[in-house]
């Protein structure tokens, strides 16, 4: 007998292990089994038996995380991704609906603020440090499972819905909030209704001054892979819920700029789109990457070439690490 099928004979049914595994977590030994999930999973995986493997870390992953377990789970979550791709397992809905499983389980804790007194200063910096463990376990797991649907069935820029659960995590878990991120992926997700609710949640809470940047970044984002449909339907839909919610929309000379801009779009206008740039330039620079989207934009909609046709792919890879 060959040395790989002796492997695959001494190899007990994963259902042995999956169920010993929960009594060792139920009763409380987290370190104990996360050891065994590791070691036991990579023996199925060099016996090139994927499924029990993918079974016996899909549920190691879930039973942690239940039990609050981050650190854990999320380092069995990845090794869930990371087994997708040795095994090359093509993308599907049912894989995606194991992926959108393990990210429900993600703790969601609200962090506290406006505390003052010592002993809330010693509890929110506690809960600030858990929540950065929660957000970085959560944005790997989900980033890996981006690039393995990308690389394995799913759209180039990986699956939307993935995208838009790593947006949603962001904006609810992160205790230093990135808009940035969050609507790089919600542009990515296809739900620009999900993402306009985002951004007026977000404009009840931020400083004066970030609220007309948020918003044009965003259709920046949309126009930016040449999707002026989603775009539109952004704006007019952020009017809706503003206007709904009896709020003031941001009145601004960057928003002036980016009503003009997809006017502008909507023809074939490169000498204007030229001028509003000039003319607005002292907005747009009020947030610096806005020029290079506005490279990519003038390169969709106009043919306008790069001076380096890398830079906008480099800034895309940056935004994704």
């Amino acid at each position: 007998m060959s040395r790989e099928k002796s492997r695959k004979a001494t190899l007990p049914h994963v259902q042995e292990n999956i169920d010993k595994l929960e009594k060792a977590i139920n009763e409380g030994n987290f370190y104990g089994a996360q050891q065994m999930y590791k070691s036991i999973s990579a023996r199925y995986v060099s016996a090139q038996r994927y499924s029990e493997a993918l079974d016996l870390l899909h549920s190691g992953a879930c039973l942690q995380l239940k039990h609050d377990q981050v650190t854990c789970g999320a380092e069995l979550a990845v090794l869930f991704v990371e087994t997708l791709v040795k095994g090359k397992i093509p993308y599907d809905e049912g894989i995606l609906d194991r992926v959108r499983k393990i990210y429900k389980v993600f703790p969601q804790i609200p962090v506290p603020r406006n505390l003052t007194d010592d002993d809330d200063v010693q509890e929110l910096t506690e809960a600030l440090g858990a929540a950065k463990t929660r957000l970085q376990g959560c944005s790997s797991f989900l980033k890996a499972a981006i690039k393995w649907s990308a690389e394995f069935g799913a759209h180039r820029n990986g699956d939307p819905q993935l995208h838009a659960m790593l947006a949603e995590y962001i904006y609810s878990e992160s205790p230093e909030l990135d808009m940035a991120r969050v609507s790089y992926h919600f542009v990515r997700g296809k739900n620009p209704k999900k993402l306009a609710s985002t951004l007026v949640d977000f404009m009840s809470k931020c400083y004066p001054g970030e609220d007309d940047i948020a918003i044009a970044r965003a259709v920046l984002m949309y126009l930016s892979m040449g999707n002026l449909r989603d775009a539109n339907y952004l704006m007019d839909e952020l009017k809706r819920q503003v206007a709904s919610q009896e709020l003031d929309f941001p009145q601004s000379d960057l928003i002036q700029f980016i009503t003009f801009l997809l006017l502008t779009l909507e023809r074939d206008a490169l000498p204007l789109f030229n001028m509003l740039k000039g003319n607005y330039k002292s907005s747009i620079e009020r947030e610096p990457p806005f020029n290079e989207l506005l490279d990519d934009i003038a390169e969709k909609f106009y043919g306008v070439q790069r001076r380096n046709p890398l830079q906008g792919m480099f800034g895309d890879l940056f935004k994704m690490m």
